[in-house]
């Protein structure tokens, strides 16, 4: 089984200066291709016969023979991977079976996350040892240490990225799972905005922790934004801007270790237990109606939630199944089956036509009643059954 390894590197200051030109390079790289592509994909469209179908071979031979003089002092292999990253991004542009389908769009250097590739990268004395530039003398370049020991001694393609002021880096190696026992239980999980409903009970995504920092992070944003400007001009970086930011990447950073503790415990504990997990099939964007709801599912990681879950399933040989986005598990009554319609359906403002609140479930057909969340539950239990 392959699997990754993220790892927070040990960055200096001469290397941290190599990183981000890397980083930099990579995303003019990839929005040269892009550009690149585009015009050959128009021209393709206007004359087919004269103007074959971009592919990769194509557009990385445009790049490399119109290469200025900078690029040659940085690595060759970050515009290929490019290039190559390009053409899987573009592949998939055309299977609208893709979960998040979409044209290639071009990087953004205000995006928070920046990065590169490079496959000759190899690890020497528990070290990862990236390939010089050649501009680049020996003595100005370092090995990096990681705060954890890596798990492998031989690397392919690494990726490295910065993400709020640190420097990590994603190393895929192989290891062998063995399935998990068999356990014949099944479960059901109806995913909420700050919570997930389960039948062993509810888990809390969004704590009390969680909450108190993102009161920091509002308040330093808050902070950094009057600190941006000075009679309508970009004002200059100043020591005091440089802290405000650090201590907001630094609390975006427990956010994020917080969360993905909190997803990765939940996920390890229903694979242990359970043989079937049934999941909504869910339109989160289709679901972002306000910029309060959007704010709440995204911090709810209903995505990355059903990441894991999908990958730890495929892992440990667990069955996951996926209720359709039409399969009315609110609406529908789990004794009897009557599924509510128009006046009768209950919103997030509960039903004002009997005066029931959000959370409340009646049916009107055999009077069952039931906490909401508790219904759904029950309701998506019955597709493993």
């Amino acid at each position: 089984m392959l699997k990754t390894q993220v790892i927070k590197l040990k960055v200096n200051q001469t290397m941290q200066k190599h990183l981000d030109a890397l980083c930099d390079y990579r995303r003019y790289c990839w929005n040269k291709g892009l550009e690149t592509w585009q015009a050959m994909y128009e021209a393709h469209t206007l004359n087919k016969q004269d103007n074959p179908r971009p592919n990769e071979r194509r557009v990385r031979n445009e790049l490399v023979a119109d290469k200025a003089d900078w690029q040659y002092d940085l690595s060759a292999r970050c515009l290929q991977l490019a290039v190559k990253d390009l053409a899987n991004a573009w592949q998939n542009f055309f299977d609208k079976a893709q979960p998040d389908w979409g044209m290639p769009k071009f990087k953004s250097k205000k995006a928070p996350r920046q990065g590169f590739k490079t496959d000759r990268a190899k690890v020497v004395n528990g070290k990862l040892r990236l390939d010089k530039p050649r501009s680049v003398s020996k003595e100005e370049w370092f090995d990096l240490g990681s705060y954890e020991s890596l798990k492998m001694t031989e690397v392919k393609v690494v990726s490295v990225f910065k993400k709020n002021g640190a420097y990590y880096a994603a190393l895929p190696y192989e290891e062998k799972i063995t399935s998990k026992t068999k356990t014949q239980q099944a479960t059901a999980i109806d995913v909420n905005v700050g919570h997930f409903n389960y039948p062993g009970g509810q888990i809390n995504v969004l704590p009390a922790r969680l909450q108190k920092l993102y009161q920091r992070i509002k308040h330093y944003q808050r902070v950094l934004a009057r600190k941006r400007t000075v009679n309508g001009k970009r004002a200059m970086q100043s020591n005091n801007y440089v802290k405000t930011r650090a201590k907001l990447q630094r609390d975006y950073r427990k956010v994020a270790n917080i969360q993905h503790d909190l997803l990765q415990k939940f996920t390890t504990k229903l694979i242990d237990k359970y043989d079937q997990i049934v999941i909504e099939d869910l339109a989160v964007k289709e679901m972002m109606m306000s910029h309060v709801a959007s704010k709440g599912m995204q911090r709810s990681l209903f995505s990355m939630f059903r990441q894991i879950l999908t990958y730890k399933c495929e892992w440990y040989g667990k069955e996951l199944i996926l209720a359709p986005q039409t399969y009315p598990s609110t609406q529908r009554c789990a004794n009897c089956g009557y599924i509510k319609q128009g006046e009768e359906k209950i919103t997030l403002q509960g039903n004002q036509k009997h005066g029931t609140k959000h959370h409340e479930y009646v049916c009107y057909e055999c009077c069952y009643r039931n906490d909401r969340d508790e219904n759904a539950v029950l309701n998506l239990l019955a597709l493993a059954k």
